[in-house]
C-alpha cells in the first residue's frame, strides 16, 4: 500500500473508514470516541452481547415468538362478527331480523328470517377462519424452526426461534433464514462481508452486501463468546435505516464503533453465497422491522361501489315510500272496519274468552303495518349482491392471472392481482401516471458516452469483453493487450471509444489530459458501493460467493455485486478501459490500473441521498495525497465547482490561461450534458479535489462524531459532507443508456387513442425526459411545448398565467348536475372550457382558435412544482395541465409524484392509475385509484404496494383495454341487474298487499322468499358476471376507442338506473295482474297462486338476463336453464313434504301443473313482461346503436379483420354492412 498518512494528519483522521457509519472497522482503532462521550437518548436500548439476562432485566423486550393471525379460539366469534357488522347493510338486516322476532311483526317464520343473514355471516366467517387457520399454521412453523444459538458452555446449539432472546449470539449458515434482527459480528469471509437476499422483506431478489466490523470479526465470534455493548434506538418500521454504536473493551477505556444499516441483517433475510454469519440479536419477535411492517394490502373501494351505495340510498327511499303506503293503508283500513273487526275471520281485536289480541288501534296497527312491510320487503336491498360481487371479482382475477398474453418470460413474472375489490376500475381510467426509469425503460444500464476535460468521447464502437478477451471493433494491438491481459477480469464487458483508449495508453504530449482522465476513471471505480466477488464451489458442493482478495495468487473472473444498475455500469466501463476494481473493504480499495495494482485507503464515505443528490468518498492515494471523489446530479455538482484555495489547486491554476481553460471545460461539459440528455441518456457529473491536512482534520472530527450519533445521524453526516464538498474541480460527465422496453410506444399510442391521458413523472433531467417522450411517441413534433422552470412562487404564478392566457385556457366552469349522466359525446365537466367570447373582438379569430386547439404538452420541473402544488396555485396548475394533451414532470421527488396524483383525483374526479417499479413510486401508487407495480430492476417495493403487478409496461394495454373493459361491463351490468331482480320481486309482493287489506302477508312461502335471491337466481348472474364478453379481445385492441364506454359510464349511470326501475315497475305489474285476472274467478287457494307467482318471476328475470348475454357458452346455458329447472324441482319437493308449520302449501304445485290455465298464464306473463324491453332493445340497436353495438355487428358479419392496419371509425361501415343496418353518423369511436 502507499505511504502512511499518520505523519501528515492526526491519528484519528485515519481511524474511521470508508464505511464508518455502515461498514466494518478500520485496521486502525479509534481512541477518540470513549464511553464518557456516550450519547444516551430517552429511547435508547442497551444490548449486552452474549448476556441476554442483563439485557432484559431493565427492559421489557419482546420475545422472538411471532403471531400474524388475527383470531384465537376465544376471540374468533366476537371479533369476526364485529368486523362483519362494519358493513351497514348487515346492520340493516340484523335490525329486520330482530323486528321479525316481535309477535306483532312476525311476517316471516322466526327461524326462516334468520337464514339469509346467518348464511352470509357463516360463509364469510368460514372464509376468514380458513384464511386465519393458514396463518396459524405458518406461525407455528415459523416459531418452531431451529437456529444455532451460543449457550453458556460456549457452544452453538439448536434452539427454537420462539425461545431466542435479545442479546444472544446466533449463527446462521448459507441458504438459511435469519430468525431476528441482528448486528453482524463476523462472517466466513475474511473481509467480513456477507451476502443476503431480502426477497421476503422488501421483495428485492438481487443480493445485498452486509458487513461485520473488523474489530469484532478479528475476535472470531464463530468459535466463542464476545463481550461488549450495543446502544441502539427503539424499534421502528424503517427497514432502510439503523443507527447505533458498539462499545468494545480496550486497554484503557471502552471504544465506540459506529453501526449503520449495512451492519445489520433483518429477520426474513436469507444468507446467500456465504458459508456462515454470526450476529447478536438486537430486535426480536414483534419488534423486528419485518413484523412492524407486516400489514395487508391497502383497502380501496371501487367507483362502482360508491355509485352502488348511492342507488342503494334511492332504493331505501323507495322502500320507505311503499312501506309507508302499506302502513297508511293498514291504518285506514282498520279505521274504516273498526266495528267489524271482531267478526272478520282473519282479523279480531279480542279472543272469544275476552283475551286481548294485542290490538293497538288504527294508528298503532298502521305503525305495525309499516314495520311489517319493511321486514317483508327487505329483499329490496340486495344482501346477496355483496357476496356475488366478491365471487365475480375472484373469477375475473382468476382469468386475468391465467392470461398468457400478460406473462413476461424474461423475468418469469406473471400478472398478479393483489386487490380483489377494484377490478372494474380498470375499465374507467382517465389519467395514467407513469414513472420513466424501469417502467418505460428497461433499467439495464450501459455506459454510452463520456465527456472528459471538455472533450466528448461518444464514438463507442468497440466492445471489449475482458472475461473472454474478445474485442469487437478496430483498436490497436498495443491497446488491446493492455486492456485485456489481467489476472483478474470482470465477467461483463462494455463499449469503449478508441480515441479514449489511445489516450489512456498515452504519449507524453497527452500527459495533462491523461491526468484528468485518470482522476475521472478513479471516480468511476472508487465512488460507489460495488463489491467485486468471485463464485466458487465448496467441498459440500454448494456455490459460495466471497469478496476478491487482491493479495491472492492466481487468476479468475470477477462479478460485481451492487444494488444500483448505474454503478454497475460505471464500474464495468472503467474495467473495460483498464481500471479494474479488484478488492473493496471498508478500509481499502484495490484497483488494477492498466496492469499496475494500486491500493487506496478509504478515510470516509458519504453515500447518496435525495437532498445532496451526490455521493463522495475521501481516499488516500498511493502517493500520499488525499482526494475527495464526487459523482452526482448536474444540478448539484455543478454548483459545487469552484476555484479552490489549496496548494495543489493553486499550482494547477497559476495563470489566466489555466483559469480560462477551466471555464471552457465547464462550458463544453454543459453542452455535452445537454446533448446526452437530448439523446435520452442518464447523466452524471464527475468531479474531485485535493484536500489539505487542515480540511481533513476538520472534516474528520465532525464525520466521526456524526457516525456514532443515534439522533439525526443523517443530518449530521450531511453537514460533515458539506465541509469538503465544495470548490471541486470539474472532470467531466457520463452518459448511461437506459433503453425503452419493448412495445412502449405502441402501448402509449393505444392508450391515448382510448382517451387515457398519459403523464410521465420522473426524477431525470428535463432534456432526458423530453427525449424519452419523443422516443415513446408521447411527444410529437406538432405539439406546442409549455416549459415551466421557475424557482419562486411569483415567477411560477406568472409562467402558468402566461401559458393559460396565450392558449386561451379559462377557469373550469362547474356545472350543476342533477343526474350523474355522461353522454357519449359530452364534454367532461372537469376539462377547462375554451370561451369563444374571448375571441369575438379578435381580428384573427380563426388563427387564434387554431392555436388554442393545437396539441399542447406541459413540461414542468420539481422546483416549479414546489410552488405550483401549493394551495395558492394548484387550481391554476390543474387547469393548465388538464388542458394539455401530455404532461411531463421532471426532477420530481416521490412525495411530489403523490401530490400530482392527489391533485388530479381531487379536482378532476376521474379515475387515476399510477404505474412504477421502484421504492420512489410507492407513494404515487398508493395515492392513485389503481396502483400498478412493474417487476423491474429496482426491486419489488412497488409491486408489494400495488393493487396489480405486471412484468412489462406493454401489458397495460391488454390489462386496461381488454380486461378492464370486460370487468367494467360485467360488474356494472351485474349491479344494475341485481337491483332490477330484487326490485321486481318486491313490487310484485307490494301489489299483492293492496288486495289483502294491506296486510304484509304473501302468497309465497317464507322459503321461496328466502331462496329467490340466494338459490333460484344467484348462480346465473355470477356466471354471466365472470364469463360474458361483449367484444373479442382482438376487436378491443384494434379499436381502443371502445374503451371510452367505461370512461363515459355508459353501462351504469343514474339514467340507466331509473330507466331500469321503470321497466321493473312494468314487469312487476304484469307479474301480479296477469295471474290475478286469469284466476280472478276460480277456486285456487293462496299458495296455488303463489306457486304461479314464484315460477313466473324466476323465469322472467332469468330470461331477462339471457336477453342481455352477449356471447353464449355452455356454462351460461347450464346456469340459466338449470337454475330455472331447479326452482321448479324445489317447488315440487317442498310441496311433497308434510311440515305444516314450515311448509303449509302441501301438493299445490302438482295440482297447478295439471291445469292448462296455469301454463297459459305463465306463458302470457313472461311474454307481456319482456315484450317492451325486447322491442326497445331492437329499436336501440337498429336506430340508435352505440359503439359497442356497431362493433358487435361488425364482428358477427365478419367485417372486422384483426390485422395490423390503420383503425377506421366504427361508423364508417363497409357498404354491405351499411345496407343491412341503418347508419349511425353521430356515433364514432
Amino acid at each position: 500500500m502507499g505511504s502512511s498518512s499518520s505523519s501528515r494528519i492526526p491519528r484519528h483522521v485515519t481511524d474511521e473508514t470508508a464505511f464508518g457509519s455502515s461498514r466494518r472497522g478500520s485496521r486502525r482503532v479509534s481512541d477518540t470516541r470513549r464511553l464518557s462521550q456516550r450519547e444516551d437518548l430517552p429511547d435508547s436500548r442497551f444490548i449486552y452481547i452474549n448476556n441476554p439476562d442483563r439485557t432484559n432485566e431493565n427492559y421489557t423486550m419482546a420475545g422472538n415468538k411471532v403471531r400474524t393471525s388475527k383470531y384465537t379460539l376465544i376471540s374468533f366469534v366476537p371479533r369476526n362478527l364485529f368486523e362483519q357488522f362494519h358493513r351497514y347493510a348487515y346492520i340493516y338486516f340484523l335490525i329486520l331480523v330482530i323486528l321479525n322476532q316481535i309477535p306483532q311483526l312476525a311476517v316471516f317464520g322466526r327461524f326462516a328470517s334468520l337464514i339469509p343473514l346467518i348464511l352470509v355471516l357463516v360463509i364469510t366467517a368460514i372464509k376468514d377462519g380458513f384464511e386465519d387457520w393458514g396463518r396459524h399454521r405458518s406461525d407455528n412453523r415459523e416459531n418452531n424452526r431451529l437456529a444455532l444459538v451460543l449457550d453458556h458452555d460456549g457452544q452453538y446449539t439448536d434452539k427454537k426461534w420462539k425461545h431466542i432472546r435479545v442479546g444472544e449470539m446466533v449463527k446462521v449458515h448459507a441458504n438459511e433464514t435469519v430468525p431476528c434482527d441482528m448486528v453482524l459480528l463476523g462472517t466466513s469471509d475474511p473481509s467480513g462481508v456477507a451476502y443476503v437476499e431480502t426477497l421476503n422483506l422488501d421483495g428485492e431478489s438481487n443480493l445485498k452486501s452486509r458487513y461485520a466490523r473488523q474489530e469484532t470479526s478479528n475476535q472470531h465470534p464463530e468459535v466463542g463468546p464476545l463481550t461488549g455493548l450495543i446502544v441502539c434506538k427503539a424499534p421502528d418500521r424503517n427497514i432502510y435505516e439503523f443507527s447505533a454504536y458498539m462499545e468494545l473493551p480496550a486497554d484503557s477505556q471502552d471504544i465506540q464503533i459506529p453501526l449503520g444499516q449495512n451492519n445489520i441483517i433483518l429477520r426474513g433475510c436469507e444468507v446467500k453465497n456465504t458459508s456462515w454469519v454470526v450476529g447478536v440479536v438486537v430486535y426480536a419477535g414483534r419488534e423486528t422491522k419485518a413484523m412492524l411492517n407486516s400489514s395487508g394490502a391497502q383497502s380501496k373501494r371501487s367507483k362502482l361501489e360508491h355509485y352502488m351505495n348511492r342507488e342503494t340510498g334511492w332504493l331505501v327511499v323507495f322502500l320507505v315510500v311503499i312501506c309507508f303506503v302499506g302502513g297508511l293503508g293498514m291504518g285506514l283500513w282498520v279505521a274504516a272496519n273498526y266495528d267489524y273487526l271482531n267478526i272478520i275471520l282473519y282479523y279480531k281485536k279480542t279472543s272469544s274468552n275476552g283475551g286481548n289480541y294485542l290490538f293497538a288501534g288504527s294508528v298503532g296497527e298502521g305503525i305495525f303495518g309499516f314495520l311489517s312491510c319493511v321486514i317483508r320487503f327487505q329483499i329490496m336491498i340486495p344482501l346477496s349482491l355483496y357476496i356475488s360481487m366478491e365471487l365475480v371479482r375472484l373469477g375475473q382475477s382468476y382469468f386475468m392471472i391465467r392470461d398468457t398474453e400478460m406473462y413476461d418470460a424474461a423475468s418469469n413474472s406473471k400478472f398478479q392481482c393483489r386487490a380483489l375489490n377494484i377490478n372494474e376500475d380498470l375499465g374507467q381510467i382517465k389519467y395514467l401516471f407513469s414513472d420513466k426509469t424501469g417502467t418505460l425503460t428497461e433499467n439495464k444500464m450501459e455506459f454510452h458516452t463520456a465527456s472528459i476535460d471538455g472533450v466528448d468521447y461518444s464514438n463507442t464502437k468497440v466492445v471489449i469483453e475482458p472475461a473472454t478477451g474478445k474485442i469487437e471493433g478496430s483498436i490497436t494491438p498495443e491497446d488491446s493487450q493492455i486492456l485485456t491481459k489481467q489476472a483478474w477480469k470482470p465477467n461483463v464487458g462494455a463499449k469503449v471509444d478508441p480515441d479514449l483508449v489511445h489516450l489512456l495508453t498515452g504519449r507524453p504530449s497527452t500527459a495533462p489530459r491523461r491526468d484528468a482522465l485518470f482522476d475521472y476513471m478513479l471516480v468511476l471505480v472508487a465512488c460507489n458501493t460495488i463489491v467485486p466477488t468471485r463464485v466458487k464451489k465448496t467441498a459440500s458442493g454448494q456455490l459460495e460467493m466471497e469478496a476478491v482478495n487482491s493479495m491472492e495468487d492466481g487468476s479468475g473472473f470477477i462479478e460485481y455485486q451492487g444494488e444500483s444498475p448505474d454503478e454497475q455500469a460505471l464500474v464495468a466501463a472503467a474495467a473495460a478501459y483498464g481500471f479494474t476494481l479488484l478488492e473493496r473493504t471498508s478500509a481499502n480499495i484495490v484497483v488494477n490500473v492498466l496492469g499496475e495494482v494500486q491500493r487506496y485507503e478509504v478515510l470516509g464515505i458519504h453515500e447518496f441521498d435525495s437532498v445532496r443528490k451526490c455521493m463522495s468518498v475521501v481516499v488516500e492515494c498511493p502517493d500520499g495525497t488525499i482526494k475527495l471523489l464526487v459523482k452526482g446530479a448536474d444540478s448539484t455538482v455543478l454548483n459545487l465547482i469552484g476555484p479552490g484555495d489549496d496548494e495543489n489547486t493553486a499550482e494547477r491554476r497559476e495563470s489566466a490561461e489555466q483559469l480560462q481553460w477551466q471555464a471552457e471545460v465547464r462550458e463544453q461539459t454543459l453542452k455535452h450534458l445537454d446533448k446526452y440528455a437530448r439523446e435520452g441518456l442518464r447523466t452524471l457529473v464527475i468531479a474531485s479535489r485535493v484536500l489539505t491536512q487542515k480540511e481533513v482534520e476538520d472534516w474528520h472530527f465532525h464525520y466521526a462524531k456524526a457516525s456514532t450519533a443515534l439522533h439525526d445521524r443523517v443530518g449530521m453526516l450531511r453537514n460533515a459532507a458539506g465541509l469538503v464538498e465544495n470548490n471541486l474541480v470539474l472532470l467531466g460527465a457520463s452518459g448511461i443508456e437506459d433503453r425503452l422496453q419493448d412495445g412502449v410506444p405502441e402501448t402509449i399510442a393505444l392508450l391515448r387513442e382510448a382517451g387515457i391521458k398519459v403523464w410521465v413523472l420522473t426524477g431525470d433531467k428535463q432534456e432526458t425526459a423530453i427525449s424519452i417522450g419523443f422516443s415513446c411517441l408521447l411527444l410529437t413534433q406538432d405539439m406546442q411545448q409549455i416549459i415551466i422552470n421557475e424557482s419562486t412562487i411569483e415567477s411560477c404564478r406568472a409562467a402558468i398565467a402566461d401559458a393559460k392566457r396565450k392558449y386561451g385556457i379559462l377557469p373550469t366552469q362547474k356545472k350543476r348536475k342533477w343526474f350523474s349522466i355522461k353522454h357519449q359525446n359530452s364534454v367532461e365537466a372537469s376539462i377547462p372550457t375554451l370561451n369563444d367570447s374571448h375571441y369575438e373582438n379578435s381580428a384573427n379569430h380563426e388563427e387564434e382558435m387554431e392555436r388554442v386547439h393545437r396539441s399542447l404538452a406541459l413540461i414542468i420541473d420539481g422546483n416549479s412544482l414546489v410552488h405550483a402544488l401549493s394551495k395558492e396555485l394548484e387550481q391554476d396548475l390543474f387547469e393548465l395541465a388538464t388542458a394539455c394533451r401530455v404532461v411531463i414532470c421532471c426532477r420530481v421527488a416521490p412525495l411530489q409524484k403523490a401530490g400530482i396524483v392527489s391533485l388530479v383525483k381531487r379536482r378532476a374526479r376521474e379515475m387515476t392509475l399510477a404505474v412504477g417499479d421502484g421504492a420512489n413510486d410507492v407513494s404515487m401508487i398508493q395515492m392513485a385509484d389503481v396502483g400498478v407495480g412493474i417487476s423491474g430492476q429496482e426491486g419489488r417495493q412497488a409491486v408489494m404496494a400495488s393493487d396489480f403487478a405486471l412484468g412489462q409496461f406493454r401489458f397495460l394495454k391488454r390489462l386496461l383495454l381488454v380486461h378492464g373493459h370486460w370487468n367494467y361491463q360485467r360488474l356494472a351490468y351485474m349491479v344494475l341487474y341485481n337491483f332490477y331482480r330484487n326490485a321486481v320481486f318486491v313490487m310484485m309482493l307490494f301489489w299483492f298487499i293492496l288486495y289483502s287489506a294491506f296486510s304484509p302477508s304473501s302468497a309465497l312461502t317464507d322459503w321461496n322468499l328466502i331462496f329467490f335471491s340466494l338459490l333460484y337466481t344467484a348462480v346465473p348472474t355470477i356466471v354471466v358476471g365472470i364469463l360474458d364478453k361483449d367484444l373479442s379481445h382482438k376487436t378491443l385492441l384494434q379499436y381502443p376507442q371502445l374503451y371510452a364506454v367505461g370512461q363515459r359510464e355508459e353501462t351504469y349511470n343514474q339514467r340507466l338506473f331509473w330507466v331500469t326501475m321503470i321497466d321493473t315497475l312494468w314487469q312487476s305489474l304484469v307479474l301480479f295482474y296477469v295471474p290475478y285476472f286469469v284466476y280472478r274467478v276460480s277456486e285456487v287457494d293462496l299458495y296455488s297462486l303463489g306457486f304461479l307467482f314464484c315460477m313466473a318471476v324466476v323465469i322472467v328475470v332469468n330470461i331477462h338476463l339471457a336477453m342481455d348475454i352477449n356471447r353464449w357458452t355452455w356454462i351460461e346455458h347450464a346456469a340459466i336453464w338449470l337454475s330455472t329447472l331447479a326452482t321448479f324441482i324445489c317447488q315440487l319437493i317442498m310441496d311433497a313434504m308434510t311440515i305444516p308449520d314450515l311448509l303449509p302449501n302441501h301438493w299445490v304445485s302438482f295440482h297447478m301443473c295439471g291445469e292448462l290455465r296455469f301454463w297459459f298464464a305463465l306463458l302470457l306473463t313472461v311474454i307481456l313482461a319482456l315484450l317492451p324491453r325486447f322491442c326497445i332493445k331492437i329499436l336501440k340497436q337498429r336506430i340508435w346503436p352505440s359503439d359497442v353495438h356497431i362493433a358487435r355487428e361488425a364482428e358477427i358479419l365478419g367485417h372486422i379483420r384483426h390485422q395490423s392496419q390503420p383503425s377506421l371509425e366504427l361508423h364508417e361501415l363497409p357498404p354491405s354492412m351499411a345496407n343491412s343496418s341503418p347508419p349511425s353518423a353521430a356515433v364514432s369511436v
